[in-house]
């Protein structure tokens, strides 16, 4: 070949090698490896079974394997912020749940942007539960409201600290009226285990904690804060339906991606995912222990992402939250 006509053929050709391997190019074989979740808790709670579950169904559609790496701590922080700084190349992901929205409301030191990760698609929802011991004398939310007006300081609320969502529950049902006053725990399963041990009278969390606990006659459900009824305990009726339709919030668990992950990559794997969450085999493992799949397009998640942002911003703000210290 005549030198003239090599070079520039020899520097296209490195060109487009560059441009196939460089961070932030899709490359038509995506995956031809293992792909990684990131679930930010430990093992063994809703995140983490929600993710494992929906991993095994997108593996099988993808052919490669997802594997789940547990980085728990900080709110969720550690391991939002190691996927935020991760090699945007579709090989890593993050199993996010309500911290990738409320964190920055209530923290002044995030390590990362809340744009730094991307939404691509929301998994499931462990709604959550409003439970009081058995020894408290009320059954709905209006009655709640009632005794709460009866207590000396309110009603001793425990939630799993600055933030969490159990903290967000009481303060909707502070706006519709229970005098509250919140008892922070560590964690939603210390909360739980106070009111079991009628420590403190009330909480709510995820309903794969609490309906255990409820069915075994530990706690008493008044109200699921869910946008309808359990599945696995249809009896429970919603906040809306008691006639407080602003106590709305749920246990989620959404797929994100490094900011700079290719499109096509982002599209390819929602795709992927709202088939997997739709499939009977992912209901059928999901729907027995409390949880709701929650199937739906990249966009739909980003509308939900951008509404809770201002609706439980506004929250954040008239609270004062803080994260703990």
């Amino acid at each position: 070949m005549n030198a003239r006509r090599f070079l520039p053929a020899m520097a296209a050709a490195v060109a487009l090698a560059l441009a196939l391997f460089a961070p932030g190019t899709a490359r038509a074989d995506w995956p031809d490896r293992a792909i990684k979740w990131v679930v930010p808790f430990g093992p063994g709670g809703a995140n983490d079974l929600i993710a494992r579950a929906a991993a095994e169904a997108v593996s099988k559609r993808l052919g490669q394997p997802v594997v789940i790496e547990n980085k728990p701590g900080a709110g969720a922080i550690i391991g939002a912020d190691y996927v935020a700084k991760a090699k945007p190349d579709g090989y890593t992901w993050l199993i996010g749940a309500a911290g990738v929205v409320t964190n920055s409301m209530i923290r002044t030191d995030m390590p990362y942007a809340d744009n730094d990760l991307v939404p691509v698609g929301m998994i499931a929802v462990a709604p959550s539960v409003i439970a009081v011991h058995p020894s408290v004398p009320v059954s709905n939310l209006k009655e709640l409201i009632a005794w709460s007006k009866t207590q000396a300081g309110g009603v001793n609320w425990a939630t799993a600290g600055g933030g969490s969502t159990p903290h967000f529950v009481a303060e909707m049902l502070r706006e519709a009226g229970v005098n509250i006053t919140i008892i922070p725990y560590k964690s939603g399963a210390e909360g739980v285990t106070a009111v079991i041990a009628n420590n403190v009278p009330a909480t709510s969390e995820a309903s794969i904690i609490v309906l255990p606990q409820v069915k075994g006659g530990k706690l008493k459900a008044i109200a699921t804060t869910y946008s309808k009824r359990i599945s696995a305990y249809d009896t429970l009726p919603t906040a809306k339906e008691q006639g407080y339709p602003g106590v709305d919030i749920g246990h989620w668990a959404g797929l994100f991606a490094p900011k700079g992950t290719p499109p096509a990559i982002v599209e390819r794997m929602s795709k992927e995912l709202e088939a997997a969450v739709r499939s009977t085999d992912f209901r059928d493992k999901m729907v027995p222990s409390g949880i709701e799949p929650e199937p739906g397009t990249t966009a739909n998640f980003v509308a939900f992402i951008t509404a809770e942002r201002e609706r439980l911003g506004r929250l954040a703000r008239k609270a004062n939250m803080q994260a703990d210290k």
